[in-house]
């Protein structure tokens, strides 16, 4: 119990902030489910790259490293998708079977060569070990690239007979992408051939098992144009989800701060520059929300790629920087809040040893596993969560706020956009008492803090109970992301 003294203080310090805050007004009525699969993980063997996947793997143990478990376990990312580019010559059936007689493999896009260690077997396990759904990305010949037809290893291309024998093997798997980036560049299928093809593949693949779900590609053609509409028109009785990829941002100012280390100068300006990348996040989800309207509009979306994309590629040091979350946490948010139709999507790629894009890092060749900025955001969002999307009717300049509901519980994520400035705020819940609440806060007192190897939990939320009187009240830091959960009857 408090002295008298400090028990004062304490009520007049919050009746201040409770005269000074602008109010969070929330209207609790449910407007949609919120999907398992909003903070998905996407898992790509990099070869030479990033070491990847055969970062993660064990091999003294023969098993995944079991650091590397824990921290999947603790981020609890609702689904995991393996694929992307190296789906395009990857042979399923080289992965499965007795180890000692699997073939190594050429990554043709990420340089050197993939052990097929890890197979489908280990993959699924891991899902299954993280409380993940497994996501597969199949060969969908080659996306149309013609030269994985002769390679120096032979035809690398995948018909729909091999990925209705996947979904035979992998009868537990319920989540498949057919193709990867297909509209992307001028070598892959055209839209006519893409759609035609992913009927084919659709129909061999839910002849194997009519419970999968399946995902087809939908992002601009080489000449600028969506694909989400006619794919959804033509093929969407044979679909669940229309995907595209949200990264390739690009700064828009001419004196721009983030490319390299040019931020380090201007680290303020690399803050605002960052709000503004995450408005063309918001553009993009409602351009598809568009294209996808009227006779589509039963169509999900999914993000099954996306990550922040800065100079130099891949692998930018602010990344690693909270100056970063900004456009993390503003992005999880837009997806929330686009959670009627948006239900796969993702901020970062999975884990690695190099890039600066992943959500999880692997010290090598051991060591700790560690999460980047975005990693800890995910994390926080995924934990404290309700089921069902509500709308903030009002809420303070400066905060970008996602709401949700579980029960008579609402969580709250927020981000402070500002640079300089707290932003105190009250909290009000239309035709709900709030009888006590908490926040789950990241705030460091400088947001050009990092995480690395040495300081790997500096991310971690710090957890406060807030007090329900005289006004259930709380202020964020600025540059600060925080969950909140306010208990109401």
């Amino acid at each position: 119990m408090l002295p008298r003294r400090d028990f004062l203080k304490q009520s007049a310090s919050v009746s201040a902030l409770a005269r000074d805050a602008e109010t969070v007004v929330v209207d609790p009525k449910p407007l949609f489910e919120i999907s398992p699969y909003l903070y998905m993980q996407f898992m790509e063997p990099l070869g030479v790259a990033d070491s990847s996947v055969e970062a993660a793997w064990d091999y003294d143990a023969d098993d995944w490293r079991k650091d590397f478990v824990d921290t999947v376990r603790d981020l609890s990312p609702g689904v995991i998708r393996y694929g992307g580019l190296f789906s395009r010559y990857y042979k399923w059936r080289e992965g499965v079977g007795p180890v000692a007689k699997r073939p190594w493999m050429r990554n043709y896009v990420w340089g050197g060569k993939e052990t097929n260690r890890v197979g489908t077997h280990e993959f699924v396990d891991l899902c299954r070990r993280t409380g993940a759904e497994p996501l597969y990305c199949v060969n969908f010949l080659s996306d149309g690239e013609t030269r994985y037809r002769t390679t120096r290893e032979g035809d690398r291309t995948g018909d729909a007979i091999e990925a209705a024998d996947w979904v035979s093997f992998a009868n537990d798997v319920k989540l498949w992408q057919i193709g990867n980036e297909t509209s992307y560049g001028t070598t892959a299928f055209s839209k006519d051939e893409a759609i035609t093809r992913t009927i084919e593949f659709a129909r061999a693949m839910k002849q194997r098992d009519r419970s999968i779900r399946l995902i087809g590609w939908g992002d601009r053609g080489s000449d600028g144009n969506l694909w989400a509409r006619d794919m959804a028109e033509r093929a969407g009785e044979h679909l669940d989800f229309v995907a595209i990829h949200m990264m390739g941002q690009r700064p828009q100012r001419a004196d721009t701060v983030l490319k390299g280390l040019l931020y380090q100068k201007n680290p303020e300006q690399a803050w605002q520059e960052l709000i503004e990348l995450s408005n063309n996040v918001e553009r993009r989800v409602s351009e598809l929300e568009d294209a996808l309207s009227g006779p589509c509009s039963k169509m999900d979306l999914a993000i099954t790629e996306g990550h922040l994309s800065l100079t130099p590629g891949n692998a930018n040091p602010i990344l690693a920087e909270w100056l970063s979350a900004v456009y993390h946490a503003r992005s999880l948010n837009i997806y929330q809040r686009h959670g009627a139709r948006v239900k796969i999507a993702t901020a970062a790629d999975f884990q690695g040893s190099r890039w600066t894009v992943n959500a999880v890092m692997l010290q090598v060749p051991r060591g700790r596993t560690y999460l980047m900025p975005v990693g800890s955001i995910m994390r926080l969002f995924k934990r404290h969560n309700g089921d069902h999307g509500v709308a903030v009717k009002s809420a303070p300049s400066g905060l970008d706020i996602a709401a949700s509901r579980a029960g008579s519980t609402i969580y709250l994520h927020v981000a402070n956009l500002q640079y300089r400035g707290a932003v105190s705020a009250t909290f009000t819940v239309d035709g709900m008492k709030i009888l006590g609440a908490k926040a789950y806060a990241i705030a460091p007192d400088d947001v050009r803090q990092y995480v690395s190897q040495d300081q790997p939990d500096v991310f971690r939320p710090v957890e406060t109970a807030i007090p329900a009187h005289p006004a259930c009240s709380w202020r964020f830091p600025a540059g600060s992301v925080t969950a909140i959960e306010l208990r109401c009857q």
